[in-house]
């Protein structure tokens, strides 16, 4: 892998990827629709908007391996979501393909998943119960990943990101906390490892309380740093500080869950 794109390159993960994946790969290209406010002379950088097919085309050309964080990245109105992580994917795809990208690994979420309840522990083969709008286009992703890996051979990754953060900083996040440098293993494992086909893994640290099990990842290799039980103490405190959510803390997607919910069954049990 030598030239490799890392799209969403302005936003809070990008930026942290900028910095500890420099100098990882012989060309790191960096784009997003607004130029970051920290932009380094000797980093390469390309603004495109998704969901412009031809500038998205013309942002791929030359690349081996894509890192895809660009779009929306929390809950928001359809309208943003659809050209950002529908269309804006779409084409993200469709360029790839069209210019001979090898592999691309796509920042999913566990808001794919988040309608689960928090004492049941999730792999990789459950249905998703996406908890959101953007649950749900982060879904799709995985989708549109699996058909053009399998119909155009791209080799495609699907991390569903849990929180990628110095340290967990409340209850929820001691379960889905991922340390920035094990966001960055995984992401090695999608560009690079020889066994790649079309593949789903969560993008969490070695958390004590995960609900998640990440034996695919494990089994390609995956060696988490991260341990989120170290920062139980302060996040525990925090915890005790924020108001009660009884939809939010039943549901492993948290707020995402609780927000607009108006549902008039009971949560489910299972």
């Amino acid at each position: 892998m030598r030239s490799v794109l890392i799209t969403g390159a302005a936003g809070g993960i990008g930026t942290r990827l900028r910095k500890l994946m420099k100098g990882m790969y012989p060309e790191i290209r960096l784009s997003d629709r607004a130029t970051p406010k920290d932009l380094k002379a000797d980093e390469t950088f390309v603004a495109a908007d998704l969901a412009d097919p031809a500038a998205v085309e013309r942002l791929v050309e030359g690349i081996e391996g894509i890192v895809h964080l660009g779009g929306v990245s929390v809950e928001d109105a359809w309208e943003p979501i659809l050209q950002s992580n529908i269309i804006g994917l779409y084409n993200l795809f469709e360029a790839a393909r069209r210019k001979g990208v090898k592999r691309v690994v796509f920042a999913s979420s566990n808001h794919a998943v988040g309608f689960y309840p928090r004492q049941r522990k999730i792999g990789i083969d459950e249905p998703v119960r996406p908890d959101s709008r953007y649950g749900v286009s982060k879904a799709f992703g995985e989708a549109l990943g699996a058909l053009y890996a399998h119909k155009h051979g791209l080799r495609v990754t699907s991390l569903r990101i849990g929180n990628v953060d110095d340290q967990p900083v409340d209850k929820r996040r001691l379960s889905i906390w991922l340390k920035p440098e094990d966001l960055v293993q995984l992401i090695r494992i999608g560009l690079e490892h020889p066994d790649i086909r079309c593949e789903i893994m969560y993008g969490v640290s070695d958390n004590e309380r995960a609900w998640f099990d990440n034996g695919n990842a494990f089994r390609l290799g995956y060696r988490p740093a991260g341990r989120g039980e170290e920062s139980r103490e302060a996040a525990l405190a925090a915890q005790a500080k924020l108001p009660l959510d009884p939809i939010g803390d039943w549901y492993q997607g948290g707020t995402f869950c609780s927000a607009e919910y108006d549902n008039p069954l009971e949560p489910r049990r299972d």
